[in-house]
């Protein structure tokens, strides 16, 4: 892989979104591992005879290449990293929500490796048949971490007691976990927060408690913004429910 700021060969990255451009082209927004989220431009990529309209496909790791000055390059080459089965279908809404987030939340050209290797990760592991909910949570638990709004899930807010299982709190996304009545409106298991901690989410009661609280994080990192691929899992939900 080159270094050259203007021509970058065979980089990992991933394709998030696409849209068309013009006759044969589109524009893609791609998650590269050294250089973070940026747009390039794909010229001659659609129709039948497209050489690399099989290969531009999300969730698939890929080595890229681009040329050019400017915020959108010109994509020179596409092959894939590695040759990795299909997610479960299951799994395909949940890891667009993924795409959104990573949309949503990263600065253009800022590299994050870490964040990068999470969603490869996690990937990999639903592709390995990994329960679906734990491995959203933990991955919206280090997103929240490399982006710099961490939750504290060590100590409560007001006393710097160390979180107990076996108690209650509610979460303040301004402040934090907060001691409250068993029972109380929003009221949190501890042992759900310590397990969040640990990444090691298991029952519905911890999976439900890490849902809230990340939901409620995240919406502020999104300042109210709402997320397409969450009004689309809800119309599911409903259809289903009739």
């Amino acid at each position: 892989m080159t270094r050259n700021p203007h021509r970058v060969q065979l980089t990992a990255g991933y394709l998030l979104h696409h849209h068309p451009w013009r006759d044969s082209s589109r524009i893609l927004e791609v998650f590269a591992r050294e250089h973070g989220r940026l747009t390039v431009f794909a010229r001659g990529v659609r129709g039948p005879t497209a050489r690399l309209a099989p290969v531009l496909q999300p969730f698939q790791l890929l080595l890229l290449s681009w040329s050019g000055r400017g915020e959108a390059p010109q994509l020179t080459g596409a092959e894939r990293a590695q040759h990795s089965a299909a997610l479960p279908r299951a799994c395909l809404l949940a890891c667009f929500y993924l795409n959104e987030l990573l949309l949503r939340l990263t600065t253009r050209h800022d590299p994050l490796p870490q964040l990068f290797d999470n969603y490869h990760a996690t990937l990999e592991a639903l592709r390995g048949g990994a329960p679906l909910a734990p491995a959203l949570r933990v991955f919206e638990k280090r997103l929240l971490e490399v982006l710099g709004y961490g939750l504290n899930l060590a100590t409560e807010a007001h006393s710097g007691v160390r979180l107990e299982v076996d108690r209650c709190y509610q979460f303040r996304p301004a402040l934090g976990f907060v001691a409250a009545p068993s029972g109380s409106a929003g009221a949190l298991a501890g042992s759900s927060l310590v397990n969040l901690a640990r990444e090691t989410l298991s029952d519905a009661r911890e999976l439900e408690d890490a849902r809230h609280v990340l939901q409620a994080a995240l919406g502020v990192c999104l300042e109210g913004r709402p997320l397409s691929t969450r009004s689309v899992a809800k119309s599911v939900l409903r259809k289903a429910a009739r």
